[in-house]
């Protein structure tokens, strides 16, 4: 298993890196928070990147949103002030689809702010990402 994220997932990490999991996803601490809170939804099974993506992974997306939705809320985060998103490639530091949650994006640096800037060629909302899904290929 070369992927890391997929090691993580699988819980075969040296530390119990694991935050949440459910049947699809996990989510744990970026090793290099970009603010007090940054977490990434990953999903169990390997999928190379948001790119990847397609119509069969709209719910899942959708997921990944939610349940960081649901877990920063029990970190008492204020969620008016979170920022969601997937790096796009070739400005992806893994491959593996990864969903970032930062809060407060208002406390971001300025190098923060512009690597996780919404809607920029590199990093992009799960809005964008389901408004754009393209159907699998036969």
């Amino acid at each position: 298993m070369s992927c890391i994220f997929c090691h993580i997932a699988a819980g075969k990490s040296d530390t119990t890196l694991i935050e949440y999991e459910n049947d699809n996803i996990v989510i744990f601490k970026d090793i290099r928070p970009a603010s007090d809170f940054h977490y990434l939804a990953v999903p169990k099974k390997h999928m190379k990147n948001v790119r990847s993506c397609t119509l069969n992974d709209k719910d899942l997306i959708i997921e990944m949103k939610n349940e960081l939705r649901n877990f920063l809320n029990t970190k008492n985060v204020n969620l008016d002030d979170v920022s969601y998103g997937f790096h796009w490639p070739p400005f992806t530091s893994i491959d593996h689809l990864h969903l970032h949650a930062i809060a407060p994006a208002s406390k971001m640096g300025f190098i923060q702010r512009i690597v996780f800037k919404p809607i920029d060629m590199w990093y992009c909302s799960p809005e964008y990402v389901l408004a754009n899904l393209k159907p699998a290929p036969e």
